[in-house]
């Protein structure tokens, strides 16, 4: 099923941000952007980047990020099937956001997958 499409957002504060979250708010559409910005990769590769995926959810997760438009996708004429996955422009300009939210994970990530301390209480 696919997710549901925003045709416009009422701009109140905060609107840009939701619109900007609404592009890359699957569970592992940032991951695939994230990974695609070392360069252009087939469905395979991605795959392997990201082991805990499975290929149904990884298909849904590329065939939105096309229909935004942050992602290309070109199939070659060939048997067996070859198709690479590159950003597009506007994916493209997501590097910086990306590479801001990659240098905070690795600043915090020492912040999650601890027991609460108050759940123990």
């Amino acid at each position: 099923m696919a997710k549901p499409r925003f045709s416009r957002f009422d701009c109140s504060p905060g609107c840009a941000v939701e619109a900007a979250i609404g592009l890359i708010d699957g569970k592992w559409k940032s991951v695939i952007l994230f990974h695609l910005l070392s360069g252009t990769l087939r469905f395979g590769e991605i795959r392997k980047h990201i082991a805990n995926v499975s290929p149904r959810i990884l298909t849904n997760q590329l065939r939105e990020l096309e229909e935004d438009g942050l992602i290309l996708r070109k199939v070659y004429a060939q048997v067996p099937p070859k198709v690479e996955y590159s950003l597009s422009p506007l994916g493209e300009s997501m590097a910086p956001i990306l590479r801001a939210l990659k240098q905070w994970g690795d600043a915090n990530i020492g912040l999650y997958g601890k027991p609460d301390k108050r759940a123990a209480a």
